[in-house]
């Protein structure tokens, strides 16, 4: 049995290495990406507040295909470069972007979600996945947020 939660109020910093501690141990000797992702979209879930929806798109055959979540249901495929997962997967790079609305070709899975963090995975230099993180809240993700997933993406990339 798992039994990893957040400790409540604490620094983000903290709260990441907390986190990033319990996905490390749920993929450890797990071969199954499937599975790895179902639990740390759960992790993610339950360890960070005012999300709406966490969890992971795909790159199969140049095109993001929706993976294990939490959440309401979702986009299936995304082209890539198009909305902020598929941008974030064409550029390889992380997007933080506070209102969802204001972002040129945003896709709204969700009319709930008012800001969005995703983070690419990398394995040896290719985007094999993003990891999408939607908030009700404008303006809920911060640099620190970015930093914090970006070292679970790059922890868990050769398991997922």
């Amino acid at each position: 049995m798992y039994d990893f939660a957040p400790k409540g109020d604490q620094p983000k910093t903290e709260l990441y290495a907390d986190l990033a501690a319990a996905a490390k141990a749920l993929v450890d000797g797990e071969r199954d990406g499937i599975a790895n992702m179902a639990n740390l979209a759960a992790l993610i879930w339950q360890f960070l507040p005012n999300l709406n929806w966490a969890g992971f798109y795909r790159n199969v055959e140049d095109e993001l295909v929706l993976g294990p979540f939490v959440g309401k249901p979702a986009c299936i495929r995304i082209p890539l470069g198009r909305g902020v997962c598929g941008t974030a997967a064409a550029s390889g790079e992380t997007q933080v972007v506070p209102d969802v609305h204001a972002f040129p070709g945003h896709i709204a899975c969700d009319a709930d979600s008012r800001s969005e963090l995703v983070v690419p995975v990398l394995r040896e230099g290719k985007v094999v996945a993003v990891i999408d993180l939607d908030s009700p809240v404008a303006d809920r993700f911060d640099a620190e947020d970015a930093t914090g997933i970006e070292a679970i993406a790059a922890l868990v990339a050769g398991s997922i």
